[in-house]
């Protein structure tokens, strides 16, 4: 099967310097270039084929290939950090005819480096689990057909409709949303009220005691009235008022 290449970052600008000759073992200083003046400035893509993965330096504006580091491990002698600066690397190009170079490439932001070294980390863990399932043996097969001899025997009821059914079984409805409810627990029962709640009984009044009550003040205006009788010509007045 033919395998297509995948873009897995893209930087829009990087700066690549020329190493000064090292005059030790010790690592690569980025203090030791002329950051000022970069030799050159592009894009910066790293695209993986396979098991393959590389890094390609391209002009920004007609994508003219300038320079592809092919990076067969991470970290490796194919890309390297400085000693003094996580914004910097140390790049091995290589062209078609196998001639090799060592460059600085530097970013102007911190995190585009870092998604540089996040990027080529993922990638090569994700070839190790390929590997690793690769060499994993492989599971066994199962066969789940019918053995010779072998049947099922499927109950089924046909109702008078026409539909399948179980003599049993009966539909239930659907609460809200279509799931079946479960039924609901014993009755509630509410107890009784307390004594100290028992709503008051209404008696009835007893008129011959509201009278006996009174008794005083009727017979005061009953004397009054036949005392008093009403003059000629006025009018006649209740005998159970009082008149003051």
């Amino acid at each position: 099967m033919e395998t297509y290449e995948s873009v897995v970052l893209v930087k829009q600008e990087v700066f690549v310097f020329k190493l000064p000759p090292k005059a030790n073992a010790r690592a690569h200083r980025a203090a030791d270039w002329n950051l000022q003046e970069p030799q050159w400035t592009g894009r910066m893509r790293l695209v993986a084929k396979g098991n393959e993965c590389a890094i390609k330096l391209e002009d920004k504006l007609s994508g003219d290939l300038f320079a592809k580091c092919p990076i067969d491990s991470y970290p490796g002698n194919a890309i390297e950090s400085v000693s003094d600066s996580s914004r910097y690397f140390v790049l091995r190009i290589q062209d078609d005819n196998g001639r090799a170079a060592f460059i600085g490439l530097g970013f102007g932001d911190r995190s585009d480096s870092f998604d540089l070294n996040v990027a080529l980390q993922d990638h090569f863990k994700w070839l190790k689990k390929e590997k690793e399932a690769e060499r994993a043996p492989p599971l066994p097969e199962q066969d789940f057909s019918f053995k010779e001899g072998e049947t099922i025997k499927i109950n089924m009821r046909i109702t008078k409709d026409g539909s399948e059914g179980s003599s049993k079984a009966k539909a239930r409805p659907a609460g809200a949303g279509g799931v079946l409810l479960p039924p609901p627990p014993g009755g509630l029962r509410i107890p009784p009220p307390s004594p100290q709640h028992t709503p008051m009984s209404v008696t009835p009044t007893n008129t011959a005691a509201q009278s006996s009550d009174w008794g005083d003040y009727n017979s005061a205006s009953g004397d009054n009235a036949q005392t008093n009788p009403p003059a000629a010509g006025a009018p006649a007045t209740n005998s159970n008022w009082v008149q003051f």
